[in-house]
């Protein structure tokens, strides 16, 4: 950068003296009066031809800059990568909010304010989707009304741009069908479901992520479980680590054996409602026999999202990790709920190994 849009006009004067007088001692050790040259350019009074005399300015400067240089504070920095944000905006009743603005946005990342540079109301980008349906034993009573509900809720939310995967879990994590907008082979799929004695749940979040990852345009995982896992192999941390490097929005569907069980395992259901929470998804308690209407709502969540992206001015951070915040410039009363994932890793995950 130029000396003179990277110093003060005082300091800059006095750089600029200090180069100049420094100068003056080179060349004045330098000339030889009264040599005679046989060719080249003409001499100054000095006896320095005028090209000496500039590369010497050139360096003196160049030094003096680089000296001040080491003066100035780290840079910021701009990244070239395009962050997306999938953002649910919903009233204190749970429903969406439509028709905001990108200007009714605020942004930050690590606390730093952030330039909205694209904004699009009611995301029309490509959804792939995994569906991951525990089939193992403490849920398989539940599995006829979980192939009907699965069934409504593909028909439903699935365009001709869409991509489903499905999978079952239980002792073994298994992809009954890869990615596909074939209904036809879906709907053969759900009906063809193996079970399980146990529970590979965090498994199953892993290798979803996985699946996702490479993947174009909106990343979604609807998990249906009771939220236990007894399978050893990948752990909680691991599974949320995965999804949120895989920008993955995790829906959990947790299906309860039965409500005031005291066999509940509330751990798990702990973990999936968190999991979802840190990703941007949500959570739906599914007991009763609501779990079609669990579906429906996952199935309006996908289509009221707003899509806000930023190119990151990132100052020094001692993580890769970057925590998002998303707010109203002017937040109504009572106070809208805005729910998004709450950030995003910025350096690439190791190679990954599959689970044990």
């Amino acid at each position: 950068m130029p000396l003179a849009h990277r110093h003060p006009q005082k300091d800059r004067a006095h750089l600029e003296e200090r180069a100049l007088r420094g100068w003056s001692r080179v060349v004045r050790r330098r000339a030889l009066p009264g040599r005679a040259h046989a060719a080249g350019p003409p001499e100054t009074e000095s006896g320095a031809a005028p090209l000496k005399l500039c590369a010497g300015i050139t360096g003196l400067l160049l030094c003096a800059s680089l000296y001040a240089g080491a003066q100035q504070p780290p840079p910021i920095h701009v990244d070239v990568r395009l962050v997306n944000v999938f953002v649910n905006v919903t009233d204190p009743a749970g429903a969406p909010v439509g028709g905001l603005a990108k200007d009714d946005f605020l942004l930050t990342q690590d606390g730093h304010p952030q330039t909205i540079s694209y904004f699009e109301r009611q995301s029309e980008m490509p959804l792939s989707l995994v569906l991951a349906i525990d089939t193992s034993g403490s849920v398989q009573k539940d599995l006829p009304l979980e192939k009907y509900a699965a069934h409504n809720f593909v028909h439903a939310l699935l365009r001709p741009v869409d991509r489903l995967d499905l999978m079952d879990v239980n002792s073994d994590v298994r992809e009954v069908v890869g990615f596909t907008s074939n209904l036809r082979r879906i709907d053969a799929g759900i009906e063809n479901l193996t079970t399980g004695p146990a529970t590979a749940l965090y498994n199953a979040i892993w290798l979803a992520s996985q699946r996702l990852t490479p993947l174009s345009g909106r990343r979604v995982l609807v998990v249906i479980s009771d939220g236990s896992n007894t399978v050893s192999g990948v752990d909680y941390q691991q599974a949320l680590e995965e999804a949120v490097r895989g920008e993955v929005m995790v829906y959990s569907l947790i299906d309860l054996p039965i409500v005031a069980d005291a066999g509940r395992d509330t751990g798990g259901e702990h973990a999936l409602i968190a999991l979802s929470q840190e990703t941007g998804g949500k959570y739906y308690y599914a007991e009763a026999g609501n779990l079609e209407k669990a579906f429906q709502k996952i199935s309006e969540d996908l289509r009221t999202q707003y899509l806000i992206g930023y190119y990151p001015v990132r100052h020094s951070s001692f993580s890769d990790f970057h925590r998002i915040s998303v707010t109203l410039k002017d937040p109504p009363q009572p106070p809208y709920t805005l729910r998004y994932r709450t950030g995003y890793y910025s350096a690439p995950a190791s190679v990954p190994e599959p689970p044990r």
